[in-house]
């Protein structure tokens, strides 16, 4: 399959999916927690995706290419530590916390092997 634009990226896809899977289940963290979790797991969690489109988008150049890259693996990393902020104040079951862990596994995974060989993916 030819890959058009961001949309085509499984990397994309999983990480879309994974911040709408968190903005679902943080509608139901406790009130106190909107300024600090809720909306911290939410930005993170959403900035891996936007990363990986301003990524793509900037293929023509390989090293803001790589950059972007690794914004959106820091940002998968942060989400990961609020996943876990949640799952030990008991706002996430072990089974959602550790089918998120292993999703951030595999799109961090995805976005250090894209950087590690950038030719494969720039133009």
């Amino acid at each position: 399959m030819k890959i058009r634009d961001h949309n085509d990226l499984d990397v994309f896809k999983m990480s879309f999916d994974s911040a709408m899977k968190i903005y679902e289940l943080s509608k139901n963290f406790p009130k106190e927690e909107k300024y600090s979790l809720t909306d911290q797991i939410r930005r993170s969690s959403r900035s891996v995706a936007a990363n990986i489109a301003e990524a793509f988008r900037k293929r023509r150049y390989p090293k803001a290419f790589v950059s972007k890259l690794s914004d959106s693996e820091a940002e998968a990393a942060e989400t990961q530590v609020w996943l876990k902020f949640a799952y030990k104040c008991g706002y996430l079951n072990k089974k959602i916390f550790d089918d998120l862990e292993q999703n951030y596994d595999y799109i961090i995974g995805k976005l250090v092997n894209m950087g590690r060989k950038p030719e494969k993916w720039t133009l």
